[in-house]
């Protein structure tokens, strides 16, 4: 069945209508020309007051009854205002309305997954996070957009705005509140999030139809997809674009946050280019040129075989795609997991990936100075027989252990890894070097990349050594 219905029938009978997401206890992004849009008597004219600066807005209802306006919005601050809406004999008055930085959260199940956790699957320190909440009442707010399968793009969905209280926050996206919590803290502005999320979709689920019709294995007949049992709802192509995505595009955001890729393990070829089509879609349709996109690494799991790559080689498609798409990186989470947990697919640390997340935009998009934000990377290699020397970026002050490093492995000609041992060696900058008894000549080196391979190295700032290999075999 396909939705917004109710919203056509409003339009067509001349009310005055306005989507959730321009509502009430909305979030506008600050010192910028915000989006806000409804349905009223087709050719009827409505006016739109902004309470900060006492200015009017008119827009002429088209055809099918949408009007928009583009409104001038003010520096952040945590004054509340009034936009005021008038159109077909009838005013709205939207109160409790702030003005901040407006953040677009999508993604998979770890984006969508609540304070309050999924079944067997908690979120650590959530009940501490949820009862503070309310410290952020007047600095955070959230719009939840709910599940929504179209086959045929929607002008509108649910998801109103809400605030931060303690009543509230067991339903905010984990991520997105731990986001929004620390970039406050950062630079001391109001926060909004929208999670736009659905467990288990994968990146095609995300991008239209006309894109969607170039890709030769991707099968668009929805009705004979979604009546096949081994094919779940989640796995369809295009249906959140249709019913979630788009309904909300154009909303002025300052960026964009990305947590998704485990449905996606075993099509890593194609992933980047596929991402990178996605971001270059979004970008176009919200029409505000590069906005920042922040990824989330998917999490060591066991994926059908704790010894096998397919999550490590979508975790390295992942970390391609943001080398493609101009303003956008990825939080490694390599670390993040517990012992004995391969089997939970929605692992409990999800603050480190929230305050990850916004170190890098705090340094990258407001500007903060002295935080540090990218995880070492490897970069090089030097072989002298079974000793070879590993060069990294985002490391010049060394790691953590120095001294017996675990999870990397070596290998000759023969293809074969070995467990490997690992110091820090200090030379022009600190390296790594690695060694085995096993490998004469070493040929190529992995760290942590296997499905279940949980790191616990890192920089100087905490943030993890990002999983890697040296060879290109798919093995």
């Amino acid at each position: 069945m396909l939705l917004g219905v109710a919203v056509a029938a409003c339009a067509n009978a001349g009310a005055l209508t306005l989507p959730d997401i321009v509502n009430r206890n909305m979030m506008l992004q600050q010192n910028s020309d915000a989006a806000l849009w409804g349905w009223a008597k087709p050719g009827s004219v409505v006016k739109v007051v902004t309470g900060w600066n006492g200015k009017e807005y008119t827009a002429k209802a088209a055809k099918n009854g949408r009007w928009d306006v583009k409104v001038a919005t003010p520096a952040a601050s945590y004054d509340v205002h009034t936009v005021t809406i008038t159109g077909d004999g009838e005013t709205v008055s939207l109160d409790n309305v702030l003005v901040g930085e407006v953040w677009f959260a999508s993604g998979q199940s770890n984006m969508e997954m609540p304070l309050r956790g999924f079944w067997g699957a908690p979120i650590e320190g959530a009940n501490k996070a949820i009862a503070e909440s309310g410290k952020y009442k007047h600095a955070i707010r959230f719009a939840t957009v709910p599940k929504t399968r179209s086959e045929v793009p929607q002008d509108s969905v649910k998801g109103e705005w809400v605030e931060c209280v303690p009543e509230n926050a067991p339903d905010f996206s984990a991520v997105g509140y731990y986001f929004a919590r620390q970039l406050n803290n950062i630079i001391d502005v109001p926060v909004g999030i929208i999670n736009c999320s659905w467990g288990g979709s994968r990146v095609e689920g995300w991008l239209p139809k006309e894109i969607l019709q170039q890709y030769p294995d991707v099968d668009l007949d929805i009705e004979k997809c979604g009546n096949n049992p081994d094919t779940p709802e989640y796995m369809l192509p295009m249906i959140m674009y249709n019913g979630m995505l788009h309904p909300l595009m154009g909303y002025t955001v300052r960026g964009f946050l990305w947590n998704q890729g485990e449905s996606n393990v075993g099509h890593h070829a194609d992933y980047p280019s596929r991402f990178a089509t996605m971001v270059n879609h979004w970008r176009e349709q919200w029409g505000e040129g590069e906005i920042p996109v922040y990824c989330v690494e998917i999490p060591p799991h066991y994926y059908g075989d704790e010894q096998a790559t397919g999550g490590a080689l979508l975790r390295e498609a992942q970390h391609k795609s943001v080398e493609i798409v101009p303003n956008s990186g990825i939080v490694s989470t390599v670390d993040l997991v517990t012992p004995g947990t391969s089997f939970q697919i929605h692992p409990s640390k999800k603050l480190e990936i929230g305050e990850r997340l916004a170190y890098m935009a705090a340094v990258r998009d407001y500007g903060v100075k002295g935080i540090a934000c990218d995880s070492p990377e490897y970069v090089s290699m030097d072989v002298d027989g079974n000793k070879a020397t590993l060069h990294f970026r985002h490391a010049d002050d060394g790691f953590s252990p120095e001294r017996d490093m675990e999870g990397f492995e070596v290998a000759g000609e023969d293809r074969v890894f070995y467990p490997a041992q690992a110091k820090q060696v200090y030379t022009d900058r600190c390296n790594v070097e690695v060694t085995s008894d096993k490998v004469d000549k070493i040929v190529a080196v992995r760290y942590c990349f296997k499905n279940w391979s949980p790191g616990n190295i890192y920089g100087m700032r905490e943030l993890p050594l990002v999983p890697f290999r040296t060879d290109n075999w798919e093995k």
